[in-house]
């Protein structure tokens, strides 16, 4: 009995209709080849059922076709369940739909790395060895070491917010303040006089900026103080501090909370409160994730564009394995408010 012939390269080009040196340099991460073939030849890999050689083109490109989506949080340690949140967070799915979005149809793949208080250097000495090509970090507190210890160790890598502390490392972000003062704008153009904010956590950039920003905008509308409560972007931590506002201011007519599923959180309590929104209290969210078409009433938010700004991230670091010397740079993105019927 025959076997059958494993597809070749050939085939590939046959089957794509290009040559076989387009699909060659489609395969190895050659991306001077217009968009349109690039896609053809992926279509025609998938058809014909060929399997590249990994190790035959990390011997002539000297990548590995990989790269870290790096999640940090120098707060716990490696042996503690401490990502779980992201895996029910609208937030990380965003973030990886974009990535892959620019990723997928280079034939790049995408490899999860959680890193605690315990893993930071060794992460970078399995990026110095060349487990992976570079890497895309989402980093969390203010005091996280690891965008400082990429960018000493010169692993082409992108934060998805800006560094707390000035490092040379790129990074793509959203003007947070700027969003939060939409928020403000909106409640105050509603005529409330009595608002309160829950916050994210103080030493997250993301959150301070929007802190900051609600506050700046409330006082140009007279507001000079907002009773304030402090979550941890999910939506238990917006419930007990709904409830705490609640207990000590119970006058309040307007919210602004930091992240969606906070604000989620915060409405199952006015709910539970007999308040009713918007017309008792006025609830602004921040990230147009999912969180927000799916709560009663949906929510009215800031629209963080995390698939765009990923799908950038991947770009920046893309162009950096091509040019290891270019400068480092920052993309800032403008939010927009999203109305709908809690606000």
């Amino acid at each position: 009995m025959q076997s059958r012939r494993l597809p070749t390269l050939e085939d590939v080009a046959r089957m794509a209709g290009v040559s076989r040196a387009t699909v060659s340099r489609v395969i190895n991460g050659i991306r001077n080849v217009d968009p349109q073939l690039h896609q053809q030849v992926w279509t025609a890999v998938d058809q014909t059922g060929y399997v590249p050689n990994r190790m035959a083109r990390s011997l002539v490109t000297r990548r590995t076709g990989t790269v870290a989506l790096v999640v940090s949080d120098s707060e716990t340690h490696d042996d503690d369940p401490f990502m779980s949140r992201f895996f029910s967070d609208p937030y990380f799915g965003r973030v990886v739909g974009g990535l892959m979005s620019v990723l997928r149809p280079l034939g790049v793949q995408l490899a999860l790395q959680m890193v605690g208080a315990d893993g930071h250097k060794r992460l970078v000495g399995d990026l110095r060895n060349g487990q992976a090509d570079g890497a895309v970090v989402l980093s969390l507190p203010a005091r996280d070491p690891l965008p400082g210890l990429l960018a000493a160790s010169g692993i082409p890598a992108v934060l998805i917010g800006r560094p707390a502390e000035p490092v040379p490392i790129s990074y793509v972000d959203l003007d947070n303040e700027a969003g939060a003062a939409l928020a403000a704008d909106r409640l105050a153009l509603r005529g409330c006089r009595r608002p309160v904010m829950i916050a994210g956590p103080p030493d997250v950039p993301a959150s301070v900026d929007r802190i900051s920003g609600f506050r700046r905008a409330m006082a140009r509308h007279g507001h000079a103080w907002i009773p304030q409560e402090t979550g941890n972007f999910t939506q238990d931590s917006g419930e007990r501090s709904m409830r705490a506002l609640l207990a000590a201011h119970p006058g309040l007519d307007a919210v602004f909370v930091a992240n969606d599923l906070m604000a989620v959180g915060a409405l199952l309590v006015l709910q539970d409160a007999g308040r009713t929104v918007p017309d008792d209290v006025a609830v602004a969210g921040f990230d147009d994730s999912s969180a927000a078409l799916s709560a009663r009433p949906a929510l009215t938010t800031v629209r963080h564009p995390l698939e765009d700004m990923s799908a950038e991230a991947a770009r920046m670091l893309l162009s950096r394995l091509d040019d290891p010397d270019a400068r480092v740079t920052s993309v800032i993105y403008e939010p927009t408010l999203v109305e709908r019927q809690t606000a």
